[in-house]
This record gives structure tokens, sequence and C-alpha cells, in this order.
């Protein structure tokens, strides 16, 4: 019994272990995700980021891209002013390439 009991002490050790990892990480992320906010209000009018706040709902993956890429020109000294809705539409298009176009003819 005293090794059954041992196991279970150890598992729950482990538990634990692992319940606090995960509260640190989430805790982490979270404190990344306030940062990253804040850098963007900074540089971005809301114009801009309401744009990006629509694009997130259909391509999150891209908008994180672009964010991240706004935050790096921010921490380089390349943004002058605060990026309006026009100057991220120019961003838009250069980092989103052309665009496929395609022809549905019938017959």
């Amino acid at each position: 019994m005293s090794d059954l009991e041992e196991i279970r002490r150890k598992r729950m050790q482990e538990l634990q272990q692992q319940a606090a990892n995960s509260e640190n990480q989430e805790q982490a992320r979270q404190e990344m995700e306030m940062q990253k906010k804040q850098v963007l209000m900074q540089i971005l009018t809301p114009e801009a980021r309401s744009r990006l706040a629509n694009l997130r709902l259909t391509k999150p993956e891209f908008v994180d891209q672009i964010e991240v890429q706004l935050i790096q020109l921010a921490q380089m000294g390349r943004v002058q002013s605060k990026i309006d809705d026009n100057q991220l539409k120019e961003l838009l298009k250069k980092v989103s390439g052309p665009k496929r176009e395609i022809n549905i003819t019938r017959r």
C-alpha cells in the first residue's frame, strides 16, 4: 500500500507542477499580448486598428505577421507618425502580393 501511495503522491506533484507551468505560460502570453496592443495603439490610428481587427476575423495568421512587422518597424524607429488606414492598406497590398484572378467561362 505504501508503494501505491508513493506513486499517487508523486503523480499529484507532477500534475501540480504542470498546472503551475501552464498558468505561468498563460500569464506570460497575456502579458506579451498586452505589450503588443500598447505598441499598436501608439503607432496605429483607430481606423487602422479597426481594419486589422476586421481582417483578423478572416486571416488571423496574416494579421499576426503584419503586427509583428509593424512592431519591428516601430522599434527600429522607421515609423515617424501614426500609420493611418491608407498607409496600412498599402502595406497590406505589398505584403499580400498579387491577387489571383479566377475566371469562370460557361459553355
